[in-house]
């Protein structure tokens, strides 16, 4: 199977590109069409999806070798799990108690303007109030289809990029 997958690693890498691209329009699609406002959680999400897409989009276009394809696989991964880490830490925002959320902060272009950047990444990653609002699509969580959407992407990455041991 790995070694099919390997074949047809530019088609599917710039498949999966066109799957963090399709996510990313879904977003601005949510944001600008159906009202619903991105906290600092969910944007951080959209630039690790563009990053990772971007990855893609080059390993597609490079469609390297053996070393090459290691590296893609590897940077592709990094990638999905900072995601990964983002969707978890904004469902465990989600998930507290009421009295437990962080009080609301000030948004995001405001504390990159303000503060220093790994300041203003410690707050975006400490949560507000405004994380923890629960948005639903198909009666699943935004975050929840973001973990998904990270874990599908990296694992399948790997897969494609990372070539088969020689017998």
């Amino acid at each position: 199977m790995t070694t099919t997958l390997v074949e047809h690693r530019r088609g599917l890498n710039l498949l999966g590109f066109g799957f963090c691209a399709a996510l990313l329009a879904f977003a601005v699609y949510l944001e600008h069409v159906q009202g619903l406002e991105p906290c600092p959680l969910c944007i951080f999400q959209r630039v690790t999806f563009a990053a990772l897409g971007l990855v893609l989009l080059v390993a597609g276009l490079h469609a390297p070798r053996r070393g090459g394809g290691r590296v893609y696989a590897v940077l592709g991964l990094i990638i999905a799990a900072a995601g990964v880490g983002l969707a978890l830490r904004h469902l465990w925002l989600q998930s507290l108690p009421p009295d437990q959320v962080p009080a609301c902060g000030p948004g995001l272009n405001y504390m990159l303007e303000t503060f220093p950047p790994m300041q203003a990444l410690q707050m975006v990653l400490s949560g507000s109030g405004e994380c923890a609002e629960v948005d639903r699509i198909l009666g699943v969580s935004i975050p929840a289809w973001t973990l998904v959407a990270f874990v599908l992407t990296g694992i399948g990455g790997v897969l494609v990029n990372w070539p088969a041991r020689r017998r």
